[in-house]
């Protein structure tokens, strides 16, 4: 299923900095995304891109929490990830860190605030910050892109249904 949407996707990376930006307005309104951010069986229907299936192990989107999540495709675990939530302010912004099992050494640590814009819309921002910048341009090349769009387009769909 192809969803066009007229909110774009925008991902940075500082030429000076290991950071990446990732901006995302929704046609819906701030406390919704949030909703489907920190609620662990809404966030496993929208992460990640459309060919993986998502389980969520631990969940407690709370600050001082965690969690674990792994990507299946056809019942094959592809990859697996956990963190800890620092800050969970509601509605507002969270405040996690984010491990990829299989580079445990390449910990990013990411805020993403939640910005209402009025009339029922609203703006995530995400800011990911890791080690070295050959460290930033391997989550870039991990085909990351295509995990996001598609997950974006994938949360645009559930954020109708809620």
């Amino acid at each position: 299923m192809t969803t066009t949407t007229r909110n774009e996707t925008t991902i940075e990376a500082d030429p000076d900095l290991p950071t990446i930006r990732i901006t995302r307005e929704f046609d819906a309104p701030a406390a919704k995304v949030f909703r489907a951010y920190t609620d662990p069986e809404l966030y496993a229907k929208w992460i990640g891109p459309r060919s993986v299936t998502t389980e969520i192990q631990d969940w407690n989107a709370s600050t001082g929490g965690n969690y674990r999540f792994t990507n299946s495709r056809n019942g094959e675990v592809l990859a697996s990830f956990y963190g800890s939530f620092h800050e969970v302010r509601d509605g507002e912004r969270l405040v996690q860190t984010f491990t990829y099992d299989g580079y445990p050494d390449g910990v990013s640590l990411e805020t993403m605030t939640f910005e209402d814009l009025g009339d029922g819309r609203s703006r995530v921002v995400g800011l990911s910050v890791v080690d070295t910048m050959e460290a930033r341009d391997a989550m870039i090349a991990s085909g990351m892109e295509t995990g996001v769009v598609e997950g974006y387009q994938k949360l645009d769909e559930l954020l109708t249904d809620l």
